[in-house]
């Protein structure tokens, strides 16, 4: 299927503006593309409190997490790590309003993880900042969630990445406990050369030369990016990892090893849902109001986190109602 219209007039329009590709450009002026999409998505819904936590990374730097927290009872908290090729975005523009439109959506706690930035910062430091955030939102849960609610996380293209990075560092260093995994066009592995890497069709707004260009700002020592924590393709056991959502999008350098990923998850015994965003391309799913993918996307995501929520919910009352008839025989 083609790309959709709306994504072609985007693109079409750049063309016009005779903008140099994200791979000819430095971070600083790439990073200026930011406010630019935020102002034509527009500000995110309202959600029932904002909060604001700065937060000491392993080295001595800080940064920062944005918790929003809907009407009610928050069912779950969902952890959210954003994309920009570890070198772009940040918590204040776009992805205030994909996590707002995830809060409310699932009626969950999102935590919005700011993590520092390439090449000011490069790996491991968005992985280790990552985990504090996760770990901090996991012991501070009871503040803004109710009691035993799951434990989720979620992110897009760089942000998929470390979700599932989380997910293989939450097992392996027993905790914290994770229930469900959201990742939306991840990138698991540092192979430039697959069939959807090299497909002309996929060289759009993310192509190959800019891909190239955030591992080398990221992780610039090349036989290093097969470590599992930059590359969780590469991990030598996925088992016992969280199920998953693993949600490609047709048009993308990054499509095949989302897909891998997925096939090596369910090889491994993980549950996992492997769906595709039909005619749309890479960076969607922080384009609100921009491009119609967002729309479909976050509601297919939402849909799924939610599905796990209710599931949680009834093997809790289930397992509670079977102890509590365990201890009136007893």
């Amino acid at each position: 299927m083609p790309l959709e219209p709306v994504s072609q007039g985007l693109l079409q329009q750049l063309a016009e503006e005779r903008q140099p590709p994200i791979s000819e450009q430095t971070p600083a002026i790439a990073r200026m593309s930011g406010p630019i999409f935020a102002g034509m998505s527009g500000r995110g819904p309202d959600v029932a409190d904002v909060r604001n936590v700065k937060l000491n990374g392993v080295d001595g730097g800080a940064f920062r997490v944005r918790v929003l927290i809907p009407e009610g009872h928050a069912e779950s908290v969902i952890v959210y790590f954003h994309g920009g090729g570890w070198v772009l975005g940040d918590i204040d523009l776009q992805y205030d309003h994909v996590g707002r439109d995830l809060a409310n959506r699932t009626q969950s706690t999102v935590v919005l993880v700011n993590y520092r930035k390439a090449p000011e910062h490069r790996f491991p430091t968005a992985i280790e900042d990552s985990y504090i955030g996760l770990c901090w939102a996991a012991e501070h849960a009871s503040e803004f969630a109710k009691p035993g609610a799951p434990l989720i996380v979620a992110g897009d293209s760089a942000g998929g990445n470390i979700a599932a990075v989380m997910t293989l560092r939450a097992r392996d260093r027993q905790g914290p406990e994770i229930g469900f995994q959201a990742l939306v066009y991840p990138v698991t592995d540092c192979d430039f050369d697959t069939p959807s890497y090299m497909a002309p069709e996929n060289q759009l707004m993310l192509n190959r030369d800019t891909m190239i260009w955030f591992w080398d700002h990221y992780l610039p020592d090349v036989n290093a990016r097969t470590d599992p924590d930059a590359s969780p393709l590469r991990a030598p056991d996925l088992g016992g990892l969280p199920p998953a959502l693993v949600y490609v999008c047709e048009y993308d350098p990054l499509h095949d090893e989302g897909v891998a990923y997925a096939k090596a998850l369910e090889a491994s015994g993980v549950p996992v849902t492997l769906a595709e965003a039909r005619e749309q391309m890479h960076i969607y799913f922080q384009m609100a109001g921009i491009l119609p993918g967002y729309q479909a996307g976050i509601e297919l995501v939402a849909d799924h986190i939610s599905s796990f929520i209710e599931d949680h919910a009834r093997a809790v009352h289930d397992l509670s109602t079977a102890r509590g008839g365990a201890s009136s025989e007893a």
